[in-house]
């Protein structure tokens, strides 16, 4: 319950974007998913801290010198037990 209360107000800040800003700008990402796109799956899959990790990588590599193509959230690491 706490992990989504720490993420509301990041999923909203991404789903502002993706509604507001994103649709009068053109479109630029490398990657699919888009960036926010990525962002939002990646924060609701791992949390705030993780999927917040991911999505700035994922950002900060989206340039003309970067990566492209393909490039879906990481699963969850599932825990074993012993």
């Amino acid at each position: 319950m706490l992990k989504k209360i720490l993420a509301f107000p990041f999923i909203m800040l991404i789903r502002f974007y993706q509604t507001a800003i994103s649709p009068f700008t053109p479109a630029t990402c490398r990657y699919n998913p888009t960036c926010s796109a990525y962002s939002l799956e990646a924060i609701k899959r791992h949390g705030i801290f993780y999927g917040g990790w991911l999505a700035v990588k994922r950002i900060f590599s989206c340039h003309p010198w970067g990566g492209s193509g393909y490039d879906p959230v990481p699963e969850k690491k599932q825990k074993t037990k012993l």
